[in-house]
């Protein structure tokens, strides 16, 4: 790619942000936009809107950028919870990385790579220069300047694990600090125990019972059974159903718009009064809903919720086994009741395994599907390749606006579209693997999404530009430094395009302006009638914006020494998605869960890798350029990163993983003196009742539907 496509990518992307920046900076204080833009205010009753379109209104219509800026990380969490705090350390952590590699790549890396003349190539055309001419592809072989590219490698993977360091220990230390300043939380004090065994004579109630009122007598408080209720959840969804479109109804203004055929797609049947017809209908769903839920009292499977008086004897129940046979009252920490995932609970170990198994394949075969768009889009950088299985478009690809916008902008795009399918994916994928939360699930699909980027989106660009004819060296695994040292180069500016494509303008319309979610509420009102509905408060997609962000750092690392040209792009991204996701976590997002920071792992793996990858690439660069010393002096620095690795797991991963006992304990001596405790034990009874059991009341005939079913079944 040359330098004037380029910018032809940054210039339509530049006007794109500036253009959804601009609409949302007006758009947004309009109170007919409040439950798009601010959701979250508009559930919590603290929206203020202002309809002012004055060139003073215009002006502070920007302010938005300030009150995201504004509230510290201690509000924050308050308002969010310590994932969000989490969340925008990524943020902060990139912005410090990259802030020092834009100073060394830039004034000191780019200058040396861009007076060499390794490439022979005629400054005088600056525009149509090849982006290869920024980097140390045009390093001079054996030159002494690439010594300062070795040095750069060395300083910056330093400050790189200093900074992952210091990270590390600050997550750790808020972690404890929100664990001891949170009220009690039902997950802290129970588990779930799965394959119960089953006892002559016995329910699985009264097994969970006699079991732990023998073993735990002291802390033993109660237990909830789980039961299946597939059935029982597709009649309320239908029953829902009903509802809203009685609800519909009852809204219209015209009377005769009331009356509609009883028969298929209302085309045939007798003519009825939709209001009598969906009232009547309703009923009886009620009563369906009632006689299933009276027999799913009975319907227990071998899985229970089981609290304690105590935080410690939770996780002491949780991480020992409890039966003399493994497979048997199988126990784990339980998530909070908001967090819970009921589907799988009845799920039997070997049903888990064969799930897992087919999840392996089911990824396999969706990373080499991926593969065509790929192709696709390294199709489109390479107009030489284009016109020969396109020779009727040569005269087309010669119109230099053209040629640039297809090279410059459409291939990331593309790859973009296809992209956006993925997390979705892995959501269903690792919703059937057996985890029990929700928020397991987000954590699975984010290493997922995450992996599946990392493959696909650079090493299968980065082969399928350059070097998949030699997809066999990786069966000599001493040449691959050498082939990435020739292919990852290659592709600098394919990557710089995306990061432009993919995290400026998706920030700015996807996340920012909300772009899918205004044309379809433009559309909803416009073409169809309108009820009152509850605002719909969305959840910040950890699994799908968490790898994005990654792997965006994953570049920038990448490429500090070979492409310095990329690493203003990635910073600027940081800089947007600070201020971008700031804004939409105090005004958009709701959490829906609460891990206590548990994907800062994720992202301490992830960056070490992008270190290790970056050491692999500067062994072969150093040796394709002859300087084997400096090739050889790079081996020790991937041992050095993996050693540090291994210390930052030992040291601060276990507190990730569970909280230690004297956190536990101190944390229950200080309940012991908290006088709402008992109130809290009194809730935990029933706080683990599938909400799928809890009585739900739609019309007015049917008073005793609001009556528990389920009255004394669990203890």
């Amino acid at each position: 790619m040359i330098l004037s496509a380029l910018l032809t990518s940054v210039g339509i992307n530049v006007a794109l942000c500036l253009i959804f920046f601009i609409l949302y900076s007006v758009l947004r204080n309009r109170p007919s936009n409040a439950n798009l833009y601010a959701p979250r205010l508009v559930a919590e009753g603290k929206y203020q809107g202002d309809d002012d379109f004055s060139v003073g209104g215009l002006f502070s219509s920007f302010k938005w950028v300030k009150r995201a800026w504004q509230p510290s990380e201690d509000e924050l969490m308050s308002n969010s919870g310590l994932d969000a705090v989490v969340f925008m350390r990524i943020f902060i952590f990139g912005l410090r990385v990259f802030r020092f590699a834009v100073v060394v790549g830039i004034f000191i890396l780019l200058p040396f790579n861009y007076m060499g003349n390794q490439l022979n190539i005629d400054f005088t055309d600056l525009p149509n220069k090849s982006l290869e001419t920024f980097s140390i592809s045009n390093v001079d072989d054996g030159s002494n300047r690439l010594w300062i590219h070795f040095s750069a490698v060395y300083i910056f993977t330093a400050v790189v694990c200093y900074l992952l360091y210091f990270e590390y220990d600050y997550i750790a230390s808020k972690r404890m600090a929100y664990f001891y300043s949170s009220k009690p939380r039902p997950g802290q004090f129970t588990v779930l125990v799965r394959s119960i065994p089953v006892s002559p004579g016995q329910k699985f109630s009264e097994s969970v019972e006699s079991f732990f009122s023998k073993y735990y007598p002291s802390t033993y408080l109660s237990h909830s059974m789980v039961r299946r209720t597939s059935k029982l959840k597709g009649l309320i969804n239908e029953t829902d159903k009903v509802y809203k479109r009685l609800v519909k109804v009852k809204t219209k203004k015209h009377p005769q718009k009331k009356y509609k055929r009883a028969g298929f797609l209302g085309l045939f049947g007798p003519r009825v009064d939709l209001q009598d017809h969906y009232e009547k209908k309703l009923e009886d769903m009620e009563g369906d809903l009632r006689t299933e839920r009276s027999s799913v009292a009975g319907k227990e499977v071998p899985a229970a919720f089981v609290s304690f008086k105590s935080r410690f004897t939770a996780a002491v129940v949780s991480h020992l086994p409890q039966g003399i046979k493994p497979t048997e009252w199988i126990a784990e920490q339980a998530p909070d009741p908001q967090d819970v995932y009921w589907p799988f609970f009845s799920a039997s170990f070997f049903k888990r395994w064969m799930c897992n198994i087919f999840v392996i394949f089911a990824c396999i075969f969706i990373t080499g599907l991926f593969l065509i768009p790929v192709l696709l889009a390294q199709g489109l950088t390479h107009l030489d390749q284009l016109e020969l299985w396109l020779p009727f478009l040569s005269g087309l690809f010669k119109v230099k606006i053209i040629s640039q916008v297809i090279t410059g902008y459409l291939p990331s795009l593309i790859l973009e579209t296809f992209l956006s399918v993925i997390p979705p994916t892995m959501i269903v994928l690792s919703s059937i693997q057996g985890y029990i939360a929700l928020s397991q699930i987000e954590k699975s699909a984010c290493i997922k999404v995450l992996w599946f980027t990392i493959w696909n989106i650079f090493f299968a660009n980065v082969l399928s530009g350059s070097a998949l004819y030699r997809i066999n060296v990786f069966l000599e695994p001493k040449r691959i430094p050498e082939v990435l040292a020739v292919a990852v180069p290659g592709q600098a500016s394919f990557f710089i395009a995306y990061v432009v494509t993919s995290g400026w303008t998706k920030t700015f319309s996807a996340k920012l302006f909300r772009l899918k979610r205004f044309i379809w509420s433009y559309l909803k009102g416009k073409l169809c009638w309108k009820f009152d509905e509850e605002v719909d408060v969305p959840s910040n997609q950890y699994h799908s914006e968490i790898p994005r962000i990654l792997f965006f750092g994953l570049l920038g690392i990448t490429y500090f020494f070979l492409a310095p040209l990329i690493l203003p792009f990635v910073l600027v991204y940081y800089c947007f998605g600070y201020i971008i996701y700031r804004n939409q976590l105090l005004n958009v997002y709701a959490p829906m869960f609460e891990t206590g920071g548990k994907f800062w792992p994720v992202v301490h793996d992830a960056t070490i890798f992008s270190l290790i990858l970056m050491h692999v690439i500067a062994i072969g660069i150093f040796g394709l350029k002859k300087v084997p010393l400096a090739s050889s002096l790079t081996v020790p620095l991937p041992i050095l990163t993996l050693i540090f690795n291994s210390y930052c797991r030992r040291r601060f991963l276990p507190s990730f993983k569970g909280y230690p006992a004297e956190c536990l304990i101190n944390k229950d001596r200080h309940d012991h003196n908290d006088p709402s405790i008992s109130s809290f034990y009194d809730e935990l009874a029933s706080a683990y009742r599938d909400p799928a059991m809890k009585p739900v009341r739609y019309s007015d005939t049917s008073e005793s539907s609001s009556s528990p079913l389920l009255r004394g079944a669990d203890r």
